[in-house]
């Protein structure tokens, strides 16, 4: 299945990152443990919407239980898994009854590795639950839909997350609006940050990368430019020596602007990362292109 390209207003998200981004000649596993995968992969996505269901009645089972399969579900794609997490006692206090979780956006990956380390309410691209294989995964986790090509449903989404934070559930958000490679990558739209602002809940930043087996961050997982969905699975399931780690930064409090918010929340979730646009030639002139009216406002 592919992803529609439509442009309905300047809101839209675009990223200039393509199938270039991706390393060249990467590490593969074999042809049996390929297959192996493949079959634990399958017993897991036939078995985490059950468990979902199953724990419905009692949360922390549910969580737990969802974690797991989350887990197992990462291994089959053979991506290890490290969480860093500095935080405070207090500072973790503040995200534990309910919070806004932000992240950057690399790939469809993001949100098993997310639910892995911990189970939340993704607010996902409406089309997500007509995914093959995801889709049903997506539908398990009730994730929250939004259809960008609809600027005038986007603050009903905005009241939904608010919410569910309200009701001290955790929401995940990627405020890029869409998939970049991980070493380049786009400004945190502050529109869905509302959310967090609204409802008087402190946002929890995450940094989420991807590295190799020599521990430098790769590109290798990205889902980016024409690849399909099948195609993008195929491809990260024959990889070899992926390692997602998972950074909780110090939560950043609401305060009264979205747009401050966004920024203080970029700069936790950007610490340390070197943007250089000249990596992808067509960067270059997204970067020299004036940013439209729509995009600034949101």
């Amino acid at each position: 299945m592919t992803r529609p390209i439509v442009h309905a207003h300047a809101w839209m998200p675009s990223s200039p990152c393509s199938d270039g981004c991706l390393p060249k000649n990467p590490p593969t596993v074999g042809r049996v443990v390929l297959v192996l995968r493949v079959l634990l992969a399958l017993v897991a996505f036939g078995l985490l919407p059950l468990l979902v269901v199953l724990g419905v009645p009692f949360p922390r089972v549910r969580r737990s239980l969802t974690r797991i399969g989350a887990r197992t579900l990462l291994f089959a794609i053979g991506i290890d898994l490290t969480v860093l997490d500095a935080r405070s006692e207090r500072e973790r206090s503040r995200t534990a009854a309910g919070a806004l979780h932000v992240a950057g956006h690399i790939s469809w990956t993001d949100v098993v590795v997310l639910t892995a380390v911990q189970p939340s309410t993704f607010v996902a691209r409406a089309d997500l639950v007509d995914w093959p294989v995801l889709g049903r995964l997506a539908r398990a986790m009730k994730v929250l839909p939004i259809d960008r090509a609809r600027l005038h449903e986007l603050p009903g989404v905005v009241d939904q997350v608010a919410d569910r934070v309200r009701a001290g559930g955790s929401v995940v958000v990627f405020p890029e609006a869409t998939t970049w490679c991980g070493r380049a990558y786009g400004s945190l739209r502050p529109a869905l940050l509302q959310a967090a602002i609204d409802s008087e809940t402190w946002v929890q930043p995450i940094r989420l990368r991807y590295l190799d087996r020599t521990g430098e961050q790769t590109t290798a997982t990205c889902f980016v430019g024409d690849e399909t969905i099948g195609a993008s699975i195929g491809r990260i399931f024959r990889l070899r020596g992926l390692r997602a780690e998972v950074e909780f930064t110090a939560p950043e409090a609401p305060g009264g602007d979205r747009r401050d918010l966004a920024r203080r929340c970029e700069v936790a979730i950007r610490r340390d990362d070197v943007y250089d646009p000249t990596v992808h030639e067509v960067m270059a002139e997204a970067e020299r292109s004036p940013m439209p009216p729509a995009v600034a406002a949101a």
